[in-house]
């Protein structure tokens, strides 16, 4: 496209949020700090603080509606899209609301497949030679058990498909291995279904890395790369990195284990040369590369792709964000992210976010507890600290109050002049609130603080 033809981001921005969890309630607080946006529309079914920030969208916001909220986009004058869920972006909902007035943050998609389809993903790394682990997919049951079944060491059993960040499963031995194929994939002959349903037909089985764990977000505009601080997440439920997978119980951002001379390497080996493998591939993406690496001893290796912001990582990400997210996320979806001169710089203090859960989690859950405390919570910081407490499972009861709606329920996200600090922190402000079987985890964080240099 000519430099005459790019479009320009007006004056004032009419937005659309796509999504109604922490992660959305996290990107339009900050949204709506700009001073650049106009109307800043939500889903009417959000949780209760997105309603609080946001206009209710009065029409449906799911994929059987997309020809309606077209037209509505239209004739409220919508400039930008935010999609914040992975599965809109996989369905291809950045393809349909784009228009030539208004830009998409979210890749389309053929590239949401990168997180959409693990299998095809590990295509893309085999054949742009990024780092990741040994593994092999499966689309049949009695191949996928004769190859678990042969392992002799520890590996990962995942469906290729969406499963809310729970369908990875760690096996140790051979026999827990087969055990997370007929998990995964079903038993016909003892009439079990699998447990992520369809995102289960295919499944990936590779072998277990072992080291910290980190990610890296980058801003992607269709040619260049803008990489943001990196965090680490606790994805398994119990304290101590112990019980099943969640789609996230906290996390902190920046972590001291992105060394300036591994972060270049991030970015050489794998998002520089992700990006190049889809565009060799036809496969323009705009917005969030999100790459989960295992840092091994011989290096970083891509353990997953997500193509949005994470959640919980979002928090703390945006609890350090200084300058404006939504010139930001217009530039990339516009594919300007050259003409920015000032951009996204971070408050140089640590954020931790813990994430309060109801009762259960990752299991079936009760709503609609009552929530008290969270402005308690907020006003527990101390001199050149600060908490922010993101809403993500919570609705408004018919009594006007804010009542648990989901498993993952409050952010509690922190911030203080270093890691322990702001867990500390956290935790003390997580201690404030209170709902009916409510528990978090307290050691976010405590992998590389208990870790020696």
């Amino acid at each position: 496209m000519p430099a005459t033809s790019r479009p320009t981001m007006p004056d004032r921005l009419n937005v659309l949020l796509v999504g109604g969890g922490g992660r959305e309630h996290a990107l339009a607080w900050r949204l709506a700090q700009s001073p650049k946006l106009g109307r800043l529309w939500v889903d009417a079914t959000a949780n209760a603080a997105l309603l609080g920030i946001g206009i209710a969208c009065p029409e449906p916001i799911e994929k059987k509606a997309l020809f309606r909220l077209n037209r509505w986009c239209d004739k409220e004058e919508i400039g930008l899209v935010v999609i914040g869920p992975e599965a809109p972006l996989a369905e291809g909902w950045a393809d349909e609301l784009a228009s030539e007035t208004r830009v998409v943050f979210g890749p389309g998609r053929a590239a949401a497949r990168l997180e959409a389809d693990k299998s095809w993903a590990k295509d893309i790394m085999r054949a742009s030679s990024i780092p990741s682990a040994e593994g092999r997919s499966f689309k049949d049951r009695g191949p996928a058990l004769a190859y678990a079944a042969s392992r002799e060491e520890g590996c990962v059993v995942k469906a290729s498909g969406l499963a809310a960040g729970k369908g990875v499963l760690v096996c140790p031995t051979a026999e827990e291995a087969v055990e997370a194929v007929d998990s995964i994939m079903g038993d016909p002959e003892r009439h079990t279904s699998g447990a992520f349903g369809s995102a289960g037909d295919t499944i990936v089985i590779e072998e277990l890395l072992t080291g910290q764990e980190m990610i890296v977000l980058a801003l992607v505009d269709g040619r260049n790369i803008w990489v943001l601080d990196p965090c680490q997440d606790h994805k398994q439920v119990g304290e101590g990195d112990v019980g099943p997978n969640t789609g996230g119980m906290g996390a902190y951002c920046p972590t001291p284990l992105a060394t300036p001379e591994m972060m270049a390497r991030v970015e050489r080996d794998i998002l520089v040369p992700t990006i190049d493998g889809l565009r060799r591939e036809g496969i323009t993406f705009r917005g969030v590369l999100y790459a989960g690496l295992m840092l091994t001893t011989t290096g970083p290796k891509v353990l997953e792709y997500n193509c949005r912001f994470g959640d919980p990582e979002c928090q703390p990400l945006m609890a350090r964000l200084e300058g404006d997210l939504l010139e930001v996320l217009w530039s990339t979806a516009a594919g300007r992210l050259d003409d920015l001169e000032t951009g996204l710089t971070s408050d140089p203090r640590t954020a931790c976010c813990v994430v309060m859960c109801s009762e259960g989690y990752p299991g079936s859950i009760t709503k609609g507890h009552p929530i008290t405390g969270i402005e308690e919570a907020e006003a527990e910081a101390g001199p050149g600290e600060s908490v922010k407490v993101f809403q993500a499972g919570t609705a408004v009861d018919d009594r006007g109050r804010t009542v648990t709606s989901g498993g993952r329920v409050l952010g509690v996200t922190a911030l203080a002049h270093d890691l322990q600090a702001a867990q500390s922190l956290a935790n003390r402000a997580a201690d404030r609130i209170e709902f009916a079987g409510a528990f978090f985890r307290r050691d976010i964080g405590g992998r590389v603080m208990s870790s020696t240099p």
